[in-house]
């Protein structure tokens, strides 16, 4: 990056204003080794991810949304900025966290590098932005075979504001905007409506129209909706860019304000998430129709996947597939509501693959198979939705997977290190969890715990490369063996007894610095159940009275 004269005062003004943030990342990674963070040379930009970031990009990291709200105006005092997804409930969920004091291509790419890095994953397949040439040219450099998308809202957003004396003036512009962008089918539909709208308002050199248009590749619905972004509506709908930290992080927040509030944020939607998932489990939705698709997409969506499904599902009922051409093994269909056939869409059918594509391209852009293709499944009494049109990422399973599916890690490789402590901590939460249900399945944990200790620290002993207290590595069986075979039997034997029982004595000091971190969070959950439940019980009472 540049520097230019005062360059030395800038830098040392910004570092001192993130002093706050960056003891509290060293704090967090001295706590857990998972928790990763990394500050540009010379900028002073920053970047961090905790461990469930990072588990969360194994599971949703099929889109990714980089969140800048704060450059929206000059309001904001924290350069705050984030890499959001979506879960399997459709909330936003959280991949990484910035503070981007200094904007230049080179600390965007720095930073989409970093985060890259960081995820040790590929990169997204798509990516939301901001409408900005930096952030644009950066995401190219960095994620050069990932689909980039402009925030609609926020053309939106920007269009009224430029051509703020066209819609006073004109009521009905508005909507023949919003319109154009997001209810034409084709990309001549599209080219037709905007030519339309120019001429008619006489727009033709407005600079800013020109400038959006030229860039309709990236945000007009026609043209990016053949690519998965993770969101359970074909529109954007009211939010912006569906940010993680709305409502916390603001125009008030200060830099001493941001890790509280960041924390808060983390909080409410791991409570959200938890709630999502139980509902998920418990809850027994109404089915609306008696079609064994509809319960066995219950079955197997969350709730907030099952309704959209459903919402599709219903809606069969009302519009006709009608066969356009038919050639044997493949058939196109018209599929419209009655008396709306100009309004109608276009599906072809593979009967030996049981496999449908829709011009409407709902499935490709959300996940959710849409409407006219479960009519032609219909109308072809295909009575079960084919395995290729559930995406597990919308399931209640998104989040759990089977042996098979864990990573491969790499002898030696620190990013492989860290995947095995982010699975490990993420599965030992799970285990803390089912251990705090009751005093019974929590004598049962501890002793789990316990056996699981000897047999982790046995499996220490005997493999090849372990790292001893010293540093150094630990040697193979083979060749302990071999020292053993070659030197003075006593000496060695009473050596190695020696170091055994050192390591065995070091073994244990670890167990009950496990038991009693462990005991320490079962004790925090049993307090956390009973503040609820007298919160539950004094909720009653107030009921009552």
């Amino acid at each position: 990056m540049a520097i230019i004269a005062v360059a030395e005062l800038v830098e040392e003004v910004s570092m001192s204003r993130v002093e706050h943030v960056l003891n509290y990342l060293k704090r967090r990674q001295l706590e857990n080794p998972g928790f990763l963070y990394a500050i540009e040379d010379d900028c002073g930009n920053v970047f961090w991810a905790d461990p469930t970031c990072r588990l969360n990009y194994t599971y949703f990291g099929d889109t990714l949304v980089f969140d800048t709200t704060y450059r929206r105006g000059k309001r904001y005092q924290v350069p705050f900025a984030a890499f959001t997804g979506f879960n399997h409930h459709g909330q936003p969920v959280l991949f990484g966290c910035a503070l981007i004091l200094n904007e230049s291509e080179s600390s965007f790419a720095w930073l989409f590098q970093t985060w890259l890095q960081a995820m040790s994953a590929p990169p997204p397949p798509s990516i939301t932005v901001e409408p900005d040439r930096l952030i644009q040219v950066a995401v190219s450099r960095v994620f050069s075979q990932t689909r980039l998308r402009f925030s609609q809202p926020l053309i939106f957003e920007e269009t009224e504001e430029k051509l703020a004396h066209v819609f006073q003036a004109h009521p009905t512009f508005e909507s023949e905007f919003i319109n154009c962008v997001t209810e034409t089918e084709t990309a001549a539909e599209f080219e037709a409506s905007w030519d339309s709208i120019v001429r008619r308002y006489y727009m033709e050199d407005n600079d800013w129209l020109q400038s959006i248009y030229n860039a309709r590749q990236q945000w007009v619905r026609v043209f990016i909706r053949d690519t998965f972004y993770g969101e359970l509506s074909t529109n954007e709908g009211s939010s912006i860019l569906n940010s993680f930290f709305q409502g916390f992080v603001d125009a008030s927040t200060t830099m001493q304000m941001l890790i509280k509030q960041y924390e808060k944020a983390i909080d409410s939607w791991r409570e959200k998430e938890l709630k999502a998932d139980y509902e998920a489990t418990n809850y027994t939705p109404v089915m609306k129709t008696p079609s064994p698709m509809e319960k066995q997409a219950a079955s197997l969506y969350t709730r907030a996947a099952f309704i959209k499904f459903q919402e599709e599902f219903v809606e069969t009922l009302a519009i006709p597939a009608n066969i356009i051409s038919d050639s044997g093994t493949h058939t196109t269909y018209r599929v419209a509501k009655f008396g709306e056939v100009h309004k109608g869409h276009t599906v072809s059918f593979d009967s030996l693959e049981v496999k449908a594509n829709c011009s409407c391209q709902m499935f490709e852009y959300s996940g959710i198979i849409c409407r006219h293709i479960l009519a032609v499944f219909s109308a072809k009494n295909v009575l079960a939705l084919p395995s290729r049109y559930l995406l597990r990422r919308w399931t209640k399973e998104a989040k759990i997977r089977g042996t098979e599916e864990q990573p491969e890690f790499s002898n030696g490789c620190q990013e492989s290190l860290n995947l095995c402590f982010d699975s490990l901590r993420q599965e030992a939460t799970k285990y803390v969890e089912e251990g705090a249900k009751s005093i019974q399945i929590y004598k049962v944990a501890m002793d789990a715990l316990d056996e699981a200790a000897k047999k982790v620290a046995a499996a220490s002993n005997r493999t090849p490369g372990t790292r001893l207290p010293n540093g150094e590595a630990y040697p193979s069986e083979e060749a302990r063996e071999t020292a053993n075979a070659t030197n003075h039997p006593g000496g060695e034997k009473e050596r190695t007894i020696l170091e055994l029982t050192a390591e065995l004595e070091r073994t244990g000091q670890r167990c009950e610095v496990y038991r009693a971190n462990l005991l320490s969070i079962l004790r925090d959950m049993e307090e956390q159940k009973f503040q609820l439940s007298l919160k539950v019980q004094n909720a009653r009472l107030s009921l009552k009275e």
